[in-house]
């Protein structure tokens, strides 16, 4: 008893320690940006556009450009994960084909962002013909975010107790109308916890983008989903390691880092709130 009583003692401090670690970096991290690019925020910071080899000036264009990519990968992504989602726990049979289509999205959620990026050219660039503009990053985004869009709304699905389908069979619903009206409601806090986390790391990547798309400048904002666009990301990306005088431009880059931890930031305070509202409104959930 003594040895199985250290064993556990053991173990719970070693993930008491592990987590501790984990929030130490992160802490270390977040304290670090905050601090080398607070000073720089401003309301002109956030409104302006770069200027004098964007040495001097805000990154509005770029503020804009992720927002206009992230809701084209939403728009994309969300509908067709959820279906997908849909699909799998609800209408497919168990079998090799399904078991082949959860391996499938599985390996996709590990596939390298790069990857993706090249697909997206071939694809979206040159087959169907989008040209290098916010649409093809954006389609490019929704197909990075789908395969945990898809695993995570899979995941909330199955987390409805059998009996609720049950009992709506017995009211005389059909199956669609137990899934719209019963499955998806009590499902809908860990679906949106899902898709906002997806589309939190989707707007924070370079590679997708970088070959469909995004531009290191521009002079006005994008008046279509057809333009090219400037993304918070890549401009952090090159402030940081391309620019010609990086020491100049290190506390913009550091402004940049933080405005883009600020969204990422705000789109999880989204997640975390509508879940709470959610599970209010239809009980625990997941």
């Amino acid at each position: 008893m003594k040895l199985k009583r250290l064993k556990e003692i053991i173990g719970f401090g070693s993930i008491i320690l592990s987590a501790f670690i984990v929030v130490l970096i992160l802490g270390i991290i977040i304290f670090d940006i905050t601090a080398k690019g607070i000073g720089t925020i401003s309301w002109q910071f956030l409104i302006d556009f770069p200027r004098d080899g964007m040495t001097k000036g805000g990154i509005l264009p770029a503020i804009i450009g992720t927002i206009y990519v992230t809701f084209i990968t939403a728009l994309f992504s969300i509908p067709f994960g959820v279906s997908c989602a849909i699909y799998l726990s609800e209408y497919a049979k168990e079998g090799k084909l399904t078991s082949f289509i959860r391996a499938a999205l599985k390996n996709l959620a590990g596939v390298p962002s790069i990857i993706y990026g090249l697909f997206g050219v071939a694809l979206f660039v040159h087959a169907l013909q989008f040209g290098t503009s916010i649409l093809s990053s954006g389609l490019t985004l929704g197909l990075l975010t789908l395969p945990w869009i898809v695993t995570a709304s899979e995941e909330a699905i199955k987390t409805v107790p059998q009996t609720y389908r049950e009992a709506s069979f017995a009211l005389g619903a059909t199956k669609w109308q137990t899934i719209r009206t019963v499955v998806l409601p009590y499902a809908l806090p860990g679906i949106l916890t899902g898709s906002i986390l997806g589309l939190s790391r989707a707007c924070g990547e370079i590679a997708p983008i970088l070959f469909t798309g995004v531009v290191f400048y521009l002079p006005k904002l994008p008046s279509s989903i057809f333009d090219q666009f400037m993304a918070l990301p890549y401009h952090l990306y090159v402030l940081s390691t391309q620019h010609h005088d990086i020491e100049q431009v290190r506390p913009l880059a550091y402004g940049t880092a933080l405005v883009l931890l600020s969204l990422v930031f705000i789109l999880n305070l989204s997640a975390i709130i509508l879940r709470a509202n959610f599970r209010k409104k239809f009980g625990k959930g997941v």
